[in-house]
């Protein structure tokens, strides 16, 4: 029967039997990495594509050494293992894929030397995320983190309060997202994903300097939309007075994929529709994240549950 799989202390194992001692460093002080993987089944081919999954273990690695975190895994082993967690989900549908770095010692004490750090990755299924009428957001009453004070090119998992206040207020409020802005009154991203305007047949994201993760599906829109439909992308800070401007907006993320914004601070996103250019990149995304485009094979692991190809036949050997 399909089951989530995680790898835990060199181990292959259901979730619930990976345990970490309430003293872990990371458990009391957020001192974690994290990121999302998808693992897109497809019916017809019967198999799995993951995606972009080498730059998603190289930027977590580039994480670990801002916290100085030396895991005894390559990226190439840690995809090898997370290939292999699919494959012994039994599932045929999309799985997602959480790995996880973080401070093992059971330790209390704010610091970041002298501490061992360890890796882990759960495969599981999450529903799927429903955008089909276009979210309506507003921007958050919460200044989004500054990279001198949590580093935000990382996935930091204590970082992560930040968001999860902006997505309650906002949900409270009866909004599906919250805009958080820098301490400079900048855009910066919502509680998950990156942020996209349309503006005069341009996209415009907030550029590095402004507080964002990097997000690897960000850096995919905005390949795709100069290769492909010959749109030029601006990098750089956007004024929160842009967000009631804007032709269109969408969000981008990992899981959420591309995901249209039709209203945000009760103003309404262009016509309120979902627009030409949103549209246009959420269906060349999908097709390219989900591996149905040749031209970005270098961007695809592909997996067919019964085959070993791309797996490692003794994932333990990583933990010497």
């Amino acid at each position: 029967m399909p089951e989530p799989c995680a790898y835990f202390k060199g181990e292959f194992m259901h979730p619930k039997d990976a345990k970490v001692g309430i003293m872990t460093h990371a458990l009391h002080y957020g001192t974690g990495t994290f990121g999302g993987i998808n693992a897109t089944w497809d019916d017809e081919k019967e198999q799995f594509c993951l995606f972009r999954i080498m730059d998603h273990y190289r930027r977590q690695l580039d994480a670990c050494r801002i916290l100085r975190m030396q895991l005894r895994y390559t990226a190439t082993q840690m995809a090898d293992i997370t290939v292999e967690a699919v494959r012994r989900t039994g599932y045929r549908q999309n799985v997602y894929c959480r790995p996880v770095a973080y401070k093992s010692t059971e330790f209390i004490g704010v610091k970041l030397h002298d501490l061992e750090s360890d890796w882990f990755v759960v495969a599981t299924v999450l529903p799927p995320f429903s955008s089909a009428r276009g979210l309506r957001c507003c921007t958050s009453s919460w200044v989004r983190v500054s990279d001198c004070q949590i580093p935000t090119l990382g996935k930091i998992t204590g970082m992560y309060v930040n968001s999860a206040l902006a997505k309650t207020e906002a949900n409270e409020a009866g909004f599906d997202d919250g805009i958080m802005l820098t301490a400079d009154g900048h855009v910066s991203e919502a509680a998950v994903t990156n942020i996209f305007l349309v503006k005069h047949g341009k996209l415009v994201t907030p550029a590095a300097s402004e507080s964002i993760l990097l997000g690897i599906t960000r850096d995919t829109i905005i390949q795709l939309a100069g290769n492909e439909l010959g749109i030029e992308t601006q990098e750089r800070a956007v004024a929160r007075s842009e967000l009631y401007q804007a032709d269109e907006a969408f969000f981008s993320g990992t899981y959420a994929g591309v995901v249209p914004i039709v209203e945000i601070d009760n103003r309404t996103v262009g016509t309120g529709d979902i627009g030409p250019v949103t549209s246009a990149l959420q269906q060349l995304y999908r097709e390219v994240a989900t591996g149905r485009n040749s031209k970005y094979e270098a961007w695809y692991t592909f997996l067919k549950p019964e085959s070993t190809d791309r797996v490692l036949t003794d994932a333990k050997s990583h933990t010497t």
